[in-house]
């Protein structure tokens, strides 16, 4: 009842039964019970992550509901990792310290065993720790194939979703770009946000320039910067494959539009297209509170309190996609799967196995990498200690400065770097076969 009125009935019956057998009927009263406490962004605080959301209130509610009644174990464990101060004490084999979030897991198919995470959500205060605890997980799994699995997520906090893409491929991640629709008050919004934290100035000059061009849209710009889009690297160098429903919305809409954009791997969808809410998504009270006490105008704010205590939220810009598909709107459109998957009675009743068989087939006989290794620094000179398979040789760069490209055999390699290593120096390693670049790891001194 959060976005719905209270249903006139006061209970539900089912009626079913089984092929020659009796017809049965069920009961059910409705429950009014409030949602699990989470932890999640303030989407009225006057904060950039507030104004960095890209969530769908319904799907998100359906989410806690489920985990509320069907796995309340994860909201036990949730509260326990939360009060630790060291969670991953507390972990066992694949279990995630973010319950409410991943669920890890091998599976077993007739192809061979994957690597299997679904995540269930993207609303999380901290992109960063998210990220890290999607590697953890990905490395506790087989490294042959991997299966990600982000049907029915609502979406959340969207730099999360766009930073987890650069694990799982060696390409540079370019980020989804949003505009504003241009009227008078989208105007006075970026202008009263250009340098403080909301960073609203790239859109200002093209707004502007719409009195004379008529354009309907803004110029589209990044809200994940590119640099932490390509801060960690590729951690993940088996194949992937991302399973998709028309339940995606938002965030998982930027998401799998990255990975499809970014030829990640291939996309398997239960049905013909993802929820087509490739938004950002505002408050009302964030709104008014953005527009009170304006430095640039000083005027009021023209929105005010709701009746009631009502909220509501708006798409306040949209996206565009990138790559091949540049400047295709995901709003209203969505991602189109590669492949398609009709759920079966085996996937409700087995835990998805026919989706699962499906996506492994799709992972089965692509190569496999390995990259992996440390750097070596003395007082006189360096080295880099390789782990590789399946490449043929490298490049190697310190601090963005190309400094060696050997050859590479599986197996341990050690690469002598002739330049003087400091503390913070990174070294970037690409790895490559048949000429293209299929392998990249990023290391910290």
């Amino acid at each position: 009842m959060l976005i719905s009125p209270a249903p006139d009935e006061e209970w539900v019956i089912v009626g079913y039964g089984a092929p020659g057998g009796p017809e049965l009927e069920l009961r059910i009263d409705w429950a009014v019970t409030g949602l699990p406490a989470e932890k999640a962004v303030n989407p009225e605080a006057r904060e950039h992550r507030a104004s960095a959301l890209g969530i769908d209130l319904e799907t998100d509610a359906v989410r806690q509901i489920h985990r509320a009644l069907f796995a309340p174990q994860t909201i036990e464990a949730g509260a326990k990792f939360d009060a630790s101060r060291n969670p991953l004490s507390l972990a066992r084999g694949t279990d995630s310290i973010m319950p409410k979030v991943f669920s890890a897991r091998a599976v077993s198919t007739s192809h061979g065993e994957f690597g299997y995470i679904r995540i269930f959500t993207f609303s999380v205060t901290d992109a960063d720790a998210f990220v890290q605890e999607f590697i953890r997980l990905a490395e506790l799994l087989p490294q042959i194939g991997l299966i990600i699995d982000v049907r029915d997520n609502g979406g959340g906090l969207v730099y999360a979703g766009e930073r987890l893409l650069q694990v799982l491929t060696p390409r540079r991640i370019e980020p989804e770009r949003l505009q504003f629709i241009n009227t008078p008050l989208t105007l006075r919004l970026c202008q009263l946000h250009k340098r403080d934290a909301f960073a609203l100035e790239p859109w200002v000059e093209s707004i502007e320039r719409s009195i004379e061009t008529a354009a309907t849209f803004s110029a589209s710009f990044p809200l994940t910067s590119l640099d932490s889009c390509n801060a960690v690297g590729q951690r993940y160098h088996g194949p992937v494959v991302l399973i998709t429903s028309a339940k995606c919305y938002s965030t998982t809409d930027f998401f799998a539009a990255g990975f499809q954009d970014h030829a990640i791997g291939p996309i398997l969808g239960v049905d013909k297209n993802t929820g087509a809410g490739g938004a950002n998504v505002w408050t009302h009270d964030l709104l008014r509170k953005m527009f009170a006490n304006p430095r640039v105008l000083g005027s009021e704010s023209p929105f005010e309190d709701l009746p009631n205590n009502a909220g509501m939220r708006v798409a306040i810009r949209r996206s565009l996609r990138v790559g091949p598909h540049s400047g295709t709107e995901v709003e209203d459109l969505g991602i189109k799967p590669d492949f398609q998957h009709a759920m079966t009675r085996d996937d409700l009743l087995k835990g998805n196995v026919d989706l699962i068989e499906r996506a492994a087939g799709l992972l089965a006989g692509k190569p496999a990498y390995v990259l992996a290794g440390k750097v070596v620094s003395g007082r006189s000179d360096s080295k880099l200690e390789l782990t590789t398979k399946n490449l043929e040789w490298v490049n190697v760069s310190v601090n963005g400065r190309p400094c060696a490209s050997p050859d590479v055999h599986d197996g341990v390699d050690s690469i002598p770097l002739d330049v003087q290593l400091t503390a913070g120096a990174v070294v970037d390693v690409q790895g490559f076969a048949k000429r293209v670049l299929v392998a990249s790891r990023r290391f910290t001194v």
